[in-house]
């Protein structure tokens, strides 16, 4: 799991050097054409590495946040379950009947 969240991410990162590289070659093209200054060009690739940044950021951070969330559900319900199985062996061994299973629905 964590392999294919650092692949996901890697293929992210690739996708925006293309991006970049893309962008800047229409920008020195529209210079070269004369359409825009060299300055203009600078600037125009300023504001869209900076969208891309924090694009970039967010994106991360909710991948993140989905991930710490999934691991913790799946190690909640595995602790879980196991204390409900060791509670249906106390129970089993003390010979009294085993207690209904208990879920708790997170909200």
């Amino acid at each position: 799991m964590i392999e294919t969240f650092k692949k996901t991410l890697l293929a992210g990162l690739g996708a925006a050097v293309v991006t970049k590289d893309k962008v800047q070659a229409g920008l020195e093209d529209f210079v070269k054409q004369g359409k825009m200054t060299a300055s203009e060009a600078k600037a125009v690739a300023e504001k869209i590495a900076g969208e891309g940044r924090r694009e970039f950021d967010e994106a991360s951070g909710k991948l993140g946040d989905k991930f710490r969330e999934i691991v913790a559900s799946v190690s909640d319900s595995k602790h879980l379950d196991r204390i409900e199985a060791l509670e249906a062996r106390i129970a089993a061994l003390e010979g009294k009947p085993p207690k209904a299973a208990k879920r708790h629905a997170k909200s």
